[in-house]
């Protein structure tokens, strides 16, 4: 039976590789973090398979090609503060944490919240901080932070989440139009974020990132 490590070398090689993403510290970050771990048991097998992964009702863990793409077109600095939104059982968080100097990670779903931490002490990581409340919320109290990344998808950036970009700070969402989803790189100047282009993906949108739309006469 293949072993989960090897599971792990083969997404790489498979799909992360092929999507040209070459960079060293997350490729080394894959290889590391066993994302079976940050999976409920009936779950695991499922680990390393090429798609995402639903954790719950319109929740996802990105597909590794996603993951690493955004981390890739990021260029997260060891002096970064990250904000990751919608951390699940902490996979990306932790797969973060070995690239930035602090994680922040917001789950809304108070049991994976209640788990996650235990499950990055026990992958050996303590620069991560889990905080539980609403992901559209992000977490003001820790803010600004020099990158956002966005665990799913979005019809429109809460203005909540902007506001904790800090000047000159980048930000990933993945836009979803119907069926389209692409991916956006947003950097922040003078308190606007002017977005890129950066890859097409998709996955469900999160619970309060809806586009909030008005009906007149």
């Amino acid at each position: 039976m293949t072993s989960h490590a090897d599971r792990r070398t083969m997404m790489v090689d498979t799909q992360v590789r092929p999507a040209d993403v070459t960079k060293f510290p997350i490729i080394e970050a894959l290889l590391k973090t066993p994302r079976e771990l940050y999976l409920p048991a009936d779950l695991s097998d499922t680990a390393y398979v090429g798609d995402n992964i639903e954790i719950a009702e319109g929740r996802v863990l990105l597909e590794a090609r996603t993951m690493a793409k955004i981390l890739d077109a990021l260029a997260i600095a060891p002096t970064d503060m990250v904000l990751d939104i919608g951390c699940g059982w902490g996979y990306s968080a932790a797969l973060i944490a070995h690239l930035a100097e602090v994680v922040v990670a917001v789950e809304e779903d108070a049991a994976m919240a209640a788990e996650a931490p235990g499950l990055l002490a026990e992958d050996g990581l303590d620069n991560v901080a889990v905080v539980e409340g609403p992901l559209a919320e992000g977490a003001p109290q820790h803010a600004p932070f020099d990158v956002i990344i966005v665990e799913g998808a979005a019809e429109a950036l809460p203005q909540a989440i902007a506001d904790q970009l800090k000047e000159g700070g980048r930000i990933a969402c993945l836009f979803q139009d119907g069926a389209l989803g692409t991916v956006r790189i947003g950097l922040k100047a003078d308190g606007a974020i002017s977005w890129r282009y950066a890859f097409n993906a998709s996955a469900p949108v999160l619970p309060g990132f809806t586009n909030l739309r008005t009906f007149a006469l």
